[in-house]
């Protein structure tokens, strides 16, 4: 069941063989909507450069050898060589038939599965999540859906910030309040407040005004990084709480990380010394004023001089470089890698290539290994700026997605008293955290938005709430059909122009989904599923469903839509957003 570009560009290529020769079989047809037609074909310009013709000519040529008579009625020339296509309406009722069949809705299995491993979420242990880690978690978890959909196999990796000289600082603090405090306790519902008391702490001893904390600390980090066992066990008992905090973001959220996911830089302590090593072995990496080193080729600052990456400090510490290179390891090594996408901040972009460049040079990032930075824009307010509060402080990721969910309730208490507390409650969730997921995901990764409330909660335009409303009216009217016996045909009905215009949104369902998945770029469903739920709306308004007397063309009509309904919360689902059953 190919989608209609697939189909048109199997017969036009076929078509070129036969009228140009088999050295222009793979030319593209370069298929794409028309604003006159269903689909045009422009490749007579391209291919009348390169056999010296007239456009116009050529179009005619490929006219006459093409064969669509059981796909489209006859192609016309248009302008200086387009030929504008118009698909038949009975084709059209048949690929919509076999796609309401199948139940992966038209998603071939892939030939050959691959391994992705996705980093991303990374938030620090003992310091709150902020607006800052919503993009990265919401779209490297819509990445792993989709591949999941697609018949791969996602690896999650979320590298946390759980080492380094903090954590001294962070121990200190806890054995003098206590493990088992009220202060220990803010580890699980406001980290930000015992790291900023334990920072405190250090700036104090470090100015001379309070005792010698900075020095337990100090010491502390050494015998933690020794191995001490008490220290391991203290540091663990941190990181324990700071899951639970993790997980009440991770489930309101509604994203797919677990525990099982963790791979934070602690799990490539016991690495460092042999990434080192062997990078120095190789002659890679070098002693560059007590660093050790290494040069990229093709990375200079601005000086012109070569910019060195370093992977262990004068002091004999190790960077996060250098667990990035181990990470890099481990994940083709022993992961089994075929690609690795890294859903992190766009100012990480020059550390990534450099990273890349070191680990294809040293043999551990194979050629047909792909890497890539899947790079993150930022979330601004209304000033243009960073989105923080009012004090200047990076906003609260848990204050933010609650406000969505009270602003949400606000409006569904209003609309819908009748339904039972418990399911108004849940629809709130729903619209709230899904309008702000949608929000973000439909707008270009590497792009900034400016986080608007208002308009993601909307009912109207490019929002969830939009689609999620599309679905819940479906389900609707399936309900209404089910109470008056109405049962929907086992093909959807195709014959209008609403009607061809719909399932036609529908048959490309299959390729957007594959792209997004292959480009890494979840802004590309969202586009779609917008565009889809827009034909939708202009169907449901052009052909009535259950007001038609025809009995044929309402279980026709219905079938169309729940076909509809199926698209649109597969989409919805892959991008992790919800569809309630009723809005």
């Amino acid at each position: 069941m190919p989608a209609p570009e697939i189909a048109l560009t199997e017969r036009f290529q076929s078509a070129f063989a036969a009228a140009f020769g088999p050295e222009h079989a793979q030319a593209d047809p370069i298929i794409r909507p028309s604003q006159f037609a269903d689909f045009q074909c422009n490749a007579a310009m391209g291919l009348a450069k390169t056999l010296g013709r007239k456009p116009r000519d050529i179009a005619a040529d490929i006219l006459a050898a093409v064969e669509l008579d059981d796909i489209a009625e006859t192609p016309e020339i248009a302008g200086p060589g387009f030929l504008n296509i118009r698909l038949r309406t009975d084709w059209i009722a048949s690929q919509a038939a076999e796609l309401a069949a199948d139940d992966r809705l038209g998603l071939p299995l892939p030939e050959r599965p691959r391994t992705v491993v996705i980093d991303y979420s990374a938030p620090n242990v003992a310091k709150e999540m902020h607006v800052g880690h919503l993009r990265t978690t919401v779209v490297g978890d819509s990445i792993a859906r989709t591949l999941e959909k697609l018949g791969h196999t996602p690896v999650r990796q979320n590298h946390i910030g759980d080492w380094g000289t903090p954590f001294g600082m962070l121990i200190e603090h806890l054995l003098e309040v206590g493990e088992d405090s009220a202060e220990a306790d803010l580890l699980r519902t406001d980290p930000n407040a015992f790291y900023q008391a334990a920072r405190a702490k250090f700036d104090a001893s470090e100015s001379g005004s309070d005792g010698d904390f900075a020095a337990r600390a100090r010491r502390r980090v050494a015998t933690l990084q020794s191995g001490d066992p008490e220290s391991l066990r203290i540091w663990t008992d941190l990181v324990e709480l700071s899951k639970q905090y993790f997980h009440r973001i991770y489930d309101l959220l509604d994203v797919t990380l677990r525990d099982e996911h963790l791979a934070g830089e602690s799990t490539y302590n016991d690495q460092l010394e042999a990434v080192c090593a062997d990078l120095e072995a190789a002659g890679i990496a070098r002693i560059s004023d007590g660093a050790l080193c290494v040069f990229p080729e093709g990375f200079t600052g601005r000086d012109g001089q070569p910019l060195p990456l370093i992977i262990r400090k004068s002091d004999g510490g190790y960077g996060y470089a250098t667990t990035d290179l181990a990470a890099v390891r481990h994940r083709v090594r022993d992961l089994g890698a075929d690609a690795i996408a890294y859903v992190v901040g766009s100012a990480q972009e020059l550390h990534f290539q450099m990273v890349f460049a070191i680990a294809r040079e040293a043999g551990w990032l194979p050629a047909e290994v792909r890497a890539e930075h899947v790079k993150i824009g930022s979330v601004l307010g209304e000033d243009g700026k960073i989105l923080r509060t009012r004090s200047g402080a990076s906003l609260r990721l848990m204050a933010l997605l609650e406000e969505a969910v009270t602003t949400a309730r606000t409006v569904i208490d209003e609309l819908r008293p009748d339904l039972p507390e418990a399911e108004r409650a849940q629809i709130a969730r729903s619209i709230g955290i899904g309008g702000v997921k949608y929000a973000d995901l439909s707008t270009a990764h590497d792009s900034d938005y400016t986080f608007d409330l208002d308009r993601m909660l909307a009912l109207t335009g490019n929002t969830a709430p939009y689609l999620q409303y599309a679905v819940a009216r479906i389900r609707s009217i399936s309900r209404r059909a089910a109470a008056e016996g109405v049962t929907a045909a086992a093909a959807p009905l195709v014959e209008n122009d609403a009607e061809r215009a719909l399932a036609l949104a529908l048959l490309e369902f299959a390729p957007v989904l594959t792209q997004t998945g292959e480009d890494y770029e979840p802004h590309r469903l969202c586009a779609y599923l917008f565009s889809l739920a827009q034909a939708f709306t202009a169907f449901y308004e052009a052909s009535p469903i259950l007001k038609e007397s025809d009995e044929v063309l309402r279980a026709g009509r219905l079938a169309l839509a729940q076909l509809t309904e199926r698209v649109l919360v597969e989409g919805l689902d892959a991008l992790g957003v919800d569809a309630p059953a009723q809005m």
